[in-house]
């Protein structure tokens, strides 16, 4: 077991308003004002400390937010955007330029792929989608013109974990930066720690917690998150995917209870994944030792925190898939929709939604069914009521 606390890390950063008050106050202010022609210069060249230039480059509501997901992720420094998309692209375009060759992971989620297998190739940008479990495969898909191995530690849909220890191994070898999207396990793995050079979120998801924001985060070390917000050539700069000062406040505050949730959505999950299995529907879930990458996440997972608040079952049809949801959610059992880690219980049938870019001959060498609905599993309280309700869902559906 990986000994780091991720929680306890977060707890370290004491922050407090300027008149004590024990949250940091919102800024929101656009720009800020200097008392000396000479510091403006100065911090326009990065070589002043505790000044802000101006909303786009940084804000202190965004400072507070960004020191408590670098305690929490174990790096020197972090960064946050206006959507996870931006987090990622900001992170990919940070590191590769005409001629680069990225390899990322076949199994990425569909908005990620589709950057990448889409719009990277105007900008002469080439990819390789790989099995990102087989370390062979990626090693053979490795080129003198390499820079990035691109991956999820947990992936979407299908559940599969990344050996980040190895593929660091495979990236120093490659002289390749490892960028690793944890956005499905944040606090459950710690992949900087592990040996990634970038992590990226979604913070929109399990960080955030309530899906009323869009928002998403970069993690690295301090020359990384340097050169992204340069005011000459940092992407994330220059790009302007600017993160709210309200949502970036909002979005501190519910990060320290992460924790707690996160140990929820496991129970759950792991709960359901099993009942599933008792009455005869296979479970995905990277929790139950059956699972081919159970012993790699026990190895490199945190301690503390459990397997993870996503499942998935196959019911082998879209048409098959879509009544069971439907009825689910007449049922109250949660709400047919796309995104993860609310609350409440959300599912959706990923190779129609969530995966839709992704064509469908990848998505039939990844090994993913049309009818696969995955489970993002809620806070529920009682779980064994909330199995009752799929059961009786099955039922009527002579599913079972």
């Amino acid at each position: 077991m990986n000994r780091f606390d991720p929680a306890a890390a977060i707890n370290s950063v004491q922050q407090t308003s300027a008149e004590r008050g024990i949250n940091p106050s919102i800024n929101d202010s656009a720009t800020f004002t200097f008392d000396y022609g000479q510091t403006m210069t100065d911090t326009f060249h990065g070589e002043t400390q505790g000044y802000y230039l101006y909303s786009r480059h940084c804000n202190p509501s965004a400072t507070s937010l960004c020191r408590a997901l670098a305690a929490m992720e174990g790096t020197e420094a972090a960064w946050v955007t206006g959507s996870g998309m931006s987090a990622i692209t900001c992170a990919l375009l940070q590191c590769l330029q005409k001629g680069d060759h990225c390899i990322a992971s076949m199994t990425v989620y569909g908005g990620t792929f589709a950057f990448l297998n889409n719009y990277c190739k105007r900008f002469g940008i080439e990819v390789s989608f790989v099995d990102t479990s087989n370390m062979e495969e990626v090693k053979t898909a490795c080129r003198p013109n390499t820079k990035i191995i691109y991956t999820e530690t947990m992936s979407n849909p299908l559940l599969r974990i990344a050996d980040i220890v190895k593929l660091r191994q495979i990236a120093d070898t490659a002289n390749a930066k490892l960028i690793v999207d944890n956005t499905f396990t944040p606090m459950i793995f710690s992949p900087y720690r592990l040996g990634a050079h970038v992590v990226v979120y979604s913070m929109t998801k399990f960080i955030n917690g309530k899906n009323d924001c869009v928002a998403g985060a970069i993690c690295s070390d301090r020359q990384f998150i340097n050169d992204l917000i340069d005011v000459n050539n940092g992407t994330a700069m220059l790009l302007g995917p600017v993160l709210d000062s309200y949502r970036a406040t909002s979005i501190l505050k519910n990060l320290y209870t992460l924790h707690i949730r996160m140990q929820q959505h496991s129970r759950n999950a792991m709960y359901l994944a099993q009942k599933f299995n008792e009455i005869g529907i296979k479970a995905n879930y990277p929790g139950l030792e059956k699972h081919t990458d159970h012993k790699i996440m026990v190895e490199q997972m945190n301690e503390g925190f459990g397997f993870g608040g996503m499942i998935a079952i196959d019911l082998k049809t879209a048409e098959r898939a879509n009544a069971f949801m439907e009825l689910m959610q007449k049922k109250g059992i949660g709400f047919l929709a796309v995104s993860l880690g609310y609350f409440r219980t959300l599912f959706s049938c990923s190779g129609k939604s969530t995966s839709s870019e992704v064509p469908d001959e990848i998505q039939h060498k990844m090994g993913m069914s049309e009818g696969l609905v995955r489970y993002s599993v809620g806070l529920d309280n009682d779980i064994a009521h909330t199995f009752e309700l799929i059961t009786e869902c099955l039922k009527d559906l002579k599913y079972i």
